[in-house]
């Protein structure tokens, strides 16, 4: 179990080096691969990589329940028509109450590692060169921390959340979902 320092240190030192091409799609499920580069903390000289994959299921649409169910209590009898106007007004203006949940599988029996002994410049090359050279758009090159790698996944995955929330958004409202 990570204390929350180790948390804190793994989320403020884990970089992404290279992002995958694309977002999470609106419409369907996104797999993503990922090699993580970290360094062994008793061990000069040797870093882990781990080999894996993220799925991304496709966003959902979450409505509020209806606001009739709401109880006001110790208002007035016309509470409950303010409340309807009130959520009408923020309709009126274009600001709908729903918003959009995420969800991703992680798969460790995927996960496939490998310690090589060199340095961290070294790795971070080499992986970032074969990157290079097989252009596989649905990879992500990240740089984390050993012994909380999982945390250095999170942070990737809420970060492909927050690059794809807009374009995800726009297409719900092209199709007049939002």
């Amino acid at each position: 179990m990570h204390t929350p320092d180790d948390i804190q240190y793994a989320l403020e030192t884990t970089r992404v080096l290279r992002e995958p091409d694309r977002r999470i799609e609106t419409f369907g499920e996104t797999r993503f691969e990922f090699q993580l580069i970290s360094e062994l903390m008793d061990r000069a000289g040797q870093v882990r990589i781990r080999t894996g994959d993220i799925e991304a299921m496709r966003p959902r649409i979450l409505r509020p329940q209806p606001y009739r169910e709401i109880e006001l209590e110790g208002f007035d009898a016309n509470a409950n028509a303010r409340l309807d106007a009130l959520i009408e007004k923020f309709r009126a203006a274009g600001q709908n109450l729903a918003f959009l949940q995420y969800g991703f599988q992680f798969r460790r029996g995927q996960v496939h590692e490998e310690i090589v002994h060199d340095s961290m410049d070294a790795v971070r090359e080499r992986v970032l060169d074969d990157i290079r050279r097989s252009g596989n758009p649905s990879r992500a090159v990240i740089e984390g921390v050993d012994d909380a790698w999982e945390v250095s996944i999170l942070k990737f995955s809420f970060e492909m959340i927050i690059r794809s929330h807009e374009i995800n958004a726009f297409d719900f409202k092209r199709r007049g979902l939002l």
